[in-house]
Parts: C-alpha cells; structure tokens; sequence
C-alpha cells in the first residue's frame, strides 16, 4: 500500500514525469494495462507562459482517471505558490515539485536539480508550495548536484518539515544525467533519515528490479521513467510481481499492436494531425525497439519507413504491416514521404512476444 494524504492504494508503482513523454495519451496507455499512479510531464512556473500551446496540451487531463498528480517546476517560491494553487483549483490532486531535472535548459534557470545547491531557496519553495494548497504536495530529488556534492539526505529532512508529504529520490547526481550506476545505498540512506513515504527511482526495468531495489533500499514505492517507454504495461507488471509474485499481465503481438493503433489514434486526436504524426514517430520507435529486440536492424528499417509517412492513416497501415506476419517472412511496404514505395523484408522472429 502507498499513501499519500488522503490517497491510497495497494499500488506501490509510480510512472515518472517524462517531458515530451507522459502527456494524456501516455498516461491512458499505462492507465488501460493498470497502472494507478502517474505524474504528468513538467509544467512550468512561470504563469506568463501558461497559455502556450506546450503549457496547454500538459494542463489537459478531460475524461482522464485519477488521482491526477501534476508536476511543477521553478525558482521563485511565489511563482511556485502560485503554479500549486493553480493546479489544484484545476483538479490536481496531488502536487509534485521538480527538483530532480538534470536537464541544461531547466538547471540554467536554476530550477529542477540546480535548486540542490542553495538549501536556504529549498525550504522557501516547500514551505511556500505546501502553504499555498490544501492538498498534498510531494518532492522529487536527485542525490546531489555531483559526486562530491551530495546533499540528498539535509534536503529530505528539510522538505519533511516544511510539510511535504512523499519524496522521490534519483539515486544520481545532477553531473551524473543518467549515465553511471544508480546508487540505491544513497536512497537507503534518505529512506533512514526521514519518516515520510520514500519512493526508489533511478534503473528499474523489470519486475525483478523493482522487487531487488524495494528490499535493498527500504523505499515504500519504485518509480519507472524511461523503461516505460515502448513498454506502457510494465509499470501493471511490476505492480502484479510486487503484489503477488506473478506476472499475468504479459501482452503478445496483437495485443501490442492494438494498443500501438490506439496510441497512434490518441496522439493524433490531442494533438491534431500534422503535431500527432510526429510524436508518434519516437513512441512507436520505442515500441519497435522493443518488440523487434532481437533483429535491431529490421526494427531500424521498419522506423525509417515509419517515420517517412505523412498521415495518421499511413502510419496505422505500416504498424499493421509490420505486425501482420511478423512470426513468418513477408515483404513490408510502406509510403514514403514524396509518395514512393518503399519495401524490405521482415525475418522469421523467433519469440512469441515481446
């Protein structure tokens, strides 16, 4: 069971805030395989920049199933205050504040990760964000801003006094991007030192994982960022192996394929369809990668002819193609950009699923 203020749930699984990733039609795919907790992508602070078509799209939850967890991001603690109060009049139930960002164009503002290195400016965000809303506010962090900068640990206890109510912590550093070994250690030495919820992330990509790190860590929660992506079912899966020691839910290739249609179908009603086109090409490519494991080449075929079609209509053909005979040998075709055909072989594949 995870709680978090008056939420609760036997789900101990949490989809991570991925920008340009976990916008709605993301969090439905996860959400139809079972996943209950997801946090939406980053919103920005800055009110100013609100009503750009970005902001838009990643304020948009309509018809979407709770409890609806928004992530914000910045450096002013009044901004901040304002961004929670704002969501949570919206229909946030539940405020996460970014402070694990890695990324330049996010720490040159001194916001996401940066913030770890002035603890003073920490503790007048939480407090300011935690006082502005009536529901819970949550923290996500990383280890510090370098190897030789870590400060995790003060940050926690800070945020546990100003009220905040779950802490998700990266065991990298800022310098560390995602490249090196997560340091669980570290995040054992976070879930010790506070008394709120502590929830594991950093490296999860099996069901296995996930149980390997809850026991090593002592964290309450795992949360799964990039390992979801192309795999909308395994945060589902590792719930089921926390929960019962079994994998049930384990879809095959025409499960997969209806639930890629449904995503290329999501992504071009939310976001219209020349924007749906292209950010389907780097969700499927993440489908392909995985499904087509064991033959990378073919999968880097399949997504160079994907990635040529200029409608939603040409790529649904080519997903159905690509899947259609995908245990024999058939020649796939598909319509390139300039209205030529273009055509490879897919092999013999020698799994029944991915």
């Amino acid at each position: 069971m995870l709680r978090i203020g008056p939420h609760l749930h036997e789900s101990r699984v949490i989809v991570a805030p991925m920008a340009g990733v976990t916008d709605q039609p993301f969090r439905k795919m996860c959400r139809s395989f079972g996943a209950h907790w997801l946090v939406s992508e980053m919103l920005t602070s800055d009110a100013s920049l609100w009503k750009t078509p970005k902001s838009k799209n990643r304020l948009r939850f309509e018809g979407e199933a709770g409890p609806r967890w928004v992530q914000i991001a910045g450096a002013e603690p009044d901004m901040m205050a304002e961004a929670a109060a704002f969501n949570a009049e919206q229909g946030a139930a539940i405020i996460d504040i970014n402070m694990g960002c890695p990324a330049k164009k996010v720490c040159r503002k001194a916001a996401g990760s940066a913030l770890m290195k002035d603890e003073a400016l920490v503790e007048k965000i939480l407090s300011a964000t935690v006082n502005a809303v009536s529901v819970p506010v949550t923290l996500k962090i990383r280890l510090g801003w370098s190897q030789d900068q870590q400060n995790a640990v003060k940050i926690a206890q800070i945020a546990e006094k100003c009220g905040i109510q779950l802490i998700t912590v990266h065991g990298r550093t800022r310098a560390d991007k995602f490249s090196g070994e997560v340091n669980y250690q570290a995040i054992k030495e976070v879930v010790d030192a506070i008394n709120l919820p502590v929830v594991a992330n950093g490296d999860i990509d099996s069901p296995e994982k996930a149980r390997w790190v809850l026991n090593t860590t002592g964290a309450n929660a795992v949360m799964i960022g990039r390992s979801a992506q192309g795999r909308p079912w395994l945060p589902a899966q590792v719930d089921q192996f926390l929960n019962s020691g079994r994998i049930e839910i384990n879809p095959n290739l025409p499960e997969i394929l209806s639930a890629l249609i449904t995503h290329i179908k999501e992504l071009s009603y939310f976001y219209g369809e020349v924007m749906g086109v292209r950010i389907a090409r780097k969700h499927v490519g993440w489908y392909l990668n995985e499904c087509f494991s064991e033959t990378p080449e073919e999968a880097k075929l399949v997504k160079s002819a994907f990635n040529r079609c200029e409608t939603t209509k040409e790529q649904l053909a080519m997903v159905e193609h690509s899947f259609e005979r995908v245990s024999g040998k058939e020649t796939f075709c598909g319509s390139a950009g300039d209205g030529q055909q273009g055509s490879f072989d897919i092999p013999r594949k020698s799994r029944a699923g991915c």
